[in-house]
């Protein structure tokens, strides 16, 4: 966790929701299967502006000898961001939002691999904590590589019976505290806002998300679960 989520809004929308700007290019739209090494919307704060841009979802540390050089770095735990050398930089001095319609989650051992889905009630964006870092390839002269990772945290009540990790879903009044780059303090900005939680909602959703290849607005939809295993044999005694 977290390792599949959904975004539904363009990059222009998500700018006019996080009042923001959007610098995306056209380079990231509407994903509602976003998997590990996708290019992604954030949101980050530089002086005086707050935009909306596309980077890479798997963190590269700036000391990496290369990028790809093992599986992609999509979590950050709360718990030890600020002391894991992998993120203790981006914790000081370069965080940012991930925003998200919800997020997928599966329960560990379950055969039947049944997706559910966690959202906002109202309807609208999430934002995800989550950190950035730029990685120059030492071999070229290139534009730098960004990419960021999730912040996660213990699950709670009906989400912790599917997961027992959580991406740390921050309320507006944390935003500003959380984007700001000249803050390096940020141990009870890591703490979850109670708030927030009852805000969430979760339900299954079709086992189309199963598959990375399938990408459309109904895989947000609520689908009725997969049948246990006991209860598929009574179908077909019955």
């Amino acid at each position: 966790m977290c390792g599949r989520y959904a975004v539904r809004r363009d990059p222009a929308a998500l700018a006019e929701e996080f009042a923001a700007a959007d610098r995306t290019e056209g380079v990231t739209g509407a994903d509602f299967n976003i998997t590990p090494t996708k290019t992604v919307p954030i949101v980050v704060q530089r002086g005086a502006e707050r935009s909306v841009r596309p980077v890479r979802w798997g963190l590269v540390p700036t000391w990496a000898k290369e990028a790809d050089g093992g599986p992609p770095m999509i979590n950050a735990r709360a718990e030890t961001i600020t002391v894991k050398p992998a993120y203790a930089e981006s914790a000081r001095r370069r965080r940012c939002l991930m925003p998200a319609t919800g997020w997928y989650e599966w329960k560990p051992g379950d055969k039947r691999r049944q997706p559910y889905l966690c959202r906002r009630r109202d309807g609208a964006s999430m934002a995800m904590a989550a950190v950035f870092s730029a990685w120059w390839d030492p071999t070229t002269a290139g534009q730098p590589l960004v990419t960021c990772a999730v912040v996660t945290t213990d699950a709670v009540g009906e989400l912790a019976d599917v997961h027992h990790r959580m991406p740390l879903v921050l309320p507006e009044e944390r935003w500003a505290d959380w984007l700001d780059p000249t803050r390096s303090e940020i141990d009870e900005l890591l703490l979850p806002d109670p708030g927030v939680l009852g805000e969430l909602a979760l339900h299954t959703v079709s086992t189309e998300v199963n598959s990375m290849r399938n990408n459309h607005p109904d895989l947000l939809e609520p689908a009725d679960p997969v049948p246990e295993p006991a209860e598929q044999a009574a179908l077909f005694e019955s």
